[in-house]
């Protein structure tokens, strides 16, 4: 029987899936590396960073047509980013301003 994830592992996880997601269209992957000035080297060598991750939820999170569409296609509902998001360390409280 396989063991169910701790909220930070799966909140891990679905940051590399959106990672996955926006690697997989040069106009997302672009925009994330432009927003972050992560370079393509740096990508997956800072996959399994915390800081990291939060950002690749943020940048997603920066558009609601992105979540949408990152969700529809990854079969996840709309508020999955943001429960991520929060489960991360440093993660609780956005502060858009």
């Amino acid at each position: 029987m396989k063991q169910a994830q701790n909220p930070r592992e799966s909140a891990q996880m679905l940051a590399l899936r959106a990672l996955a997601w926006l690697a997989a269209d040069a106009g997302r992957i672009g925009g994330f590396m432009a927003a972050t000035g992560a370079g393509p080297a740096e990508l997956a060598a800072r996959a399994q960073d915390a800081d990291f991750q939060l950002a690749i939820l943020d940048f997603l999170l920066m558009d609601d047509r992105q979540v949408i569409a990152f969700c529809d296609d990854e079969g996840l509902p709309y508020t999955a980013p943001l429960s991520a998001r929060a489960a991360l360390p440093g993660g609780a409280e956005p502060d858009w301003t």
